[in-house]
């Protein structure tokens, strides 16, 4: 299976939102403002959005933002979102996608990637897992 993975284009949203809406569950990205939230971080070099696609359709999504935190030298990556199609999963898509990531951080310099995802998500869970990847803290939000 051949899939390549490359930066979002406007053609892609319609996909991309499919796969926000039945694979993630978020609702935020819409027809009328996926536009708007893209076009407000172009040429910001600290955000990042990439697709999977495979026989020309997107089966996949990673969206990154780089970060200095406070108390760390260096900076990090933090996966605000990744997903693949529910029935593309199983093929590898989510590794080539965490793949291209680590491969971009360290040819910038970072040499840490975080992600948050839920706690009934253990498949998820045990992707991130064999991947690299371990949990060791909770996250909290509030919206205000």
């Amino acid at each position: 299976m051949k899939i390549l993975v490359r930066e979002i284009e406007e053609r892609d949203y319609p996909e991309v939102l499919q796969i926000w809406h039945n694979v993630l569950g978020n609702r935020n990205f819409t027809a009328e403002n996926i536009g708007w939230h893209h076009d407000r971080f172009k040429g910001n070099a600290n955000y990042k959005a990439f697709v999977a696609e495979w026989e020309n359709n997107v089966v996949g999504i990673v969206y990154i933002m780089q970060y200095a935190p406070w108390g760390v030298e260096g900076e990090q990556f933090w996966i605000q979102g990744i997903a693949v199609k529910d029935d593309m999963q199983g093929k590898g898509i989510g590794t080539k996608l965490l793949e291209h990531i680590e491969k971009y951080a360290r040819e910038k310099g970072v040499d840490y990637i975080t992600l948050n995802t839920g706690f009934k998500r253990t498949a998820a869970h045990a992707f991130y897992e064999r991947n690299g990847y371990s949990s060791g803290n909770y996250c909290f939000g509030k919206k205000l």
